[in-house]
């Protein structure tokens, strides 16, 4: 499992001073990025040397509990299931050990025409 923090800005507030909803996919966005790099994986690289990107092809995502302007949260992200065309990952984000959002994201690999690609292999076996 990965951990990524986040401070809340007030840019990511509404009127009441809460999170806004879409925020939560940029939360996870970054973390998803930041997993992505600790595994060794260079999306940079990918893209110049094999013309591939990982594109988001789904999100379930459940709202528990609002997180407000400057509180401290934490994302965590671990990999489900990883396949020759597609990796699902579930993110959850928490205030300290209370949970506030979860989703489960289906991601795949994408060519520079848009469709989609197998997963090389050495990328999966990086990301499980």
């Amino acid at each position: 499992m990965h951990e990524f923090p986040i401070r809340v800005y007030y840019e990511d507030t509404d009127m009441a001073g809460i999170v806004y909803h879409a925020n939560y996919l940029k939360f996870i966005e970054r973390a998803r990025s930041d997993w992505v790099r600790s595994k060794g994986v260079d999306q940079t690289q990918l893209k110049e040397d094999e013309g591939l990107v990982f594109v988001v092809r789904k999100i379930d995502a459940d709202y528990f509990k609002p997180a407000k302007f400057d509180e401290e949260l934490t994302v965590e992200t671990r990999a489900v299931q990883v396949t020759g065309a597609r990796l699902v990952m579930e993110q959850i984000v928490k205030r300290d050990n209370e949970l506030l959002f979860q989703a489960m994201v289906t991601v795949v690999c994408a060519n520079e025409a848009g469709q989609a690609a197998r997963l090389p292999q050495n990328l999966r076996l990086m990301l499980h």
